[in-house]
């Protein structure tokens, strides 16, 4: 593939992993962000210490506050941004972007509110003349892993297929490798509901459940995660992939993942403002679960493990108690959609 000039929204730890795979590609990368002092180590030191304390970063990737001076001539923007900012960066691109680009995002979360996938916000800020369709590139990755070019596999979902495969070619190489997808639902769900589940997974090993318990999570969890899928109009087989259950696998199981180790802390009796004050990153599984609980509700869809993590979170029952009442549930057969 020719070289291709991408801008990259937000210096978080996905964004500047992102930024470093594309760079590996020989594609000229600038990342844009709204802390100056950030923006400055980067261009200055090549290093982002705040997330990846011994990473360093080519000297060729270019760092911007100025949006303008970013999007300028650009073939593609990845936006990796927050889920709850999504939608104002958005904004700002239209208003500054004066020429069509592919339109990429590798954030996952659902937005506060409306409930909306991070694309459907792409489609309804970025106007069609400037944009592309919206690639999601989703899947099972922790940044500190593709940071030092450990070995990843994930997914690039659009609903135009060549625009996948642009987004395929773009970042693969011998550590990273996209598979394509046309299921633009299922893979954005996928990634957003898997926070919740991880959180999840966390308290029980917060409070001292073992590997059983962490197994049963993961699968109940995968189903209920399926069953708002297919009812958003998403097939059941992308939740059996890269973005389903290698994602759930990888965030539920590993103290890499914030939202894990936020579960983990609320297992241990931290309050949840103290989580937030100590992590220092968004932890998108906590806001994911009001989304997603009040959209099953709205669509009456049965996911326990996600109304128990709500209630936990937003009604302060007792985590121990909200485990004792899933155990208590009404007896179910495992296929049952409903």
């Amino acid at each position: 593939m020719e070289k291709q000039t991408i801008a990259v929204l937000g210096p978080g730890s996905w964004g500047t992993a992102l930024s470093q795979v594309l760079n590996d590609n020989g594609h000229e990368v600038r990342i844009w962000g709204n802390i100056p002092e950030q923006i400055n180590e980067i261009n200055t030191h090549h290093t982002n210490k705040h997330y990846f304390k011994d990473v360093v970063l080519d000297k060729n990737i270019s760092a911007y506050t100025d949006l303008a001076e970013a999007l300028k001539d650009v073939d593609a923007i990845l936006f990796v941004v927050p889920t709850k900012v999504t939608r104002l960066v958005a904004q700002q691109v239209a208003q500054t972007l004066n020429h069509k680009v592919v339109i990429m995002h590798a954030s996952k979360g659902l937005e506060p509110d409306s409930h909306k996938r991070l694309s459907t916000i792409l489609e309804e800020e970025i106007p069609e003349h400037l944009r592309s369709e919206i690639v999601v590139v989703s899947g099972p990755s922790h940044a500190e892993e593709t940071i030092v070019r450990d070995l990843t596999l994930i997914t690039a979902a659009s609903t135009n297929l060549q625009t996948a495969q642009y987004a395929q070619k773009l970042f693969s190489n011998h550590y990273f490798r996209l598979y394509t997808n046309t299921d633009v639902i299922g893979v954005e769900t996928a990634g957003a509901l898997k926070n919740i589940i991880a959180v999840g997974a966390g308290a029980l090993h917060g409070l001292d459940f073992g590997d059983n318990a962490k197994a049963a999570i993961i699968a109940r969890g995968l189903a209920e995660i399926t069953r708002l899928g297919v009812a958003l109009g998403a097939s059941p087989l992308t939740y059996s992939g890269l973005s389903g259950v290698g994602d759930l696998i990888v965030t539920g199981t590993s103290i890499h993942s914030r939202n894990w180790r936020a579960g983990d802390a609320l297992g241990r009796g931290e309050s949840l403002a103290d989580i937030e004050a100590n992590m220092g990153m968004v932890i998108e599984g906590i806001s994911t679960t009001r989304a997603a609980y009040e959209l099953a509700q709205e669509l009456g869809v049965y996911m326990p493990i996600t109304q128990a993590i709500y209630q936990v979170i937003y009604q302060g029952i007792n985590i121990r108690d909200a485990i004792n009442d899933i155990m208590n549930n009404e007896f179910k057969a495992e296929n049952e959609w409903s």
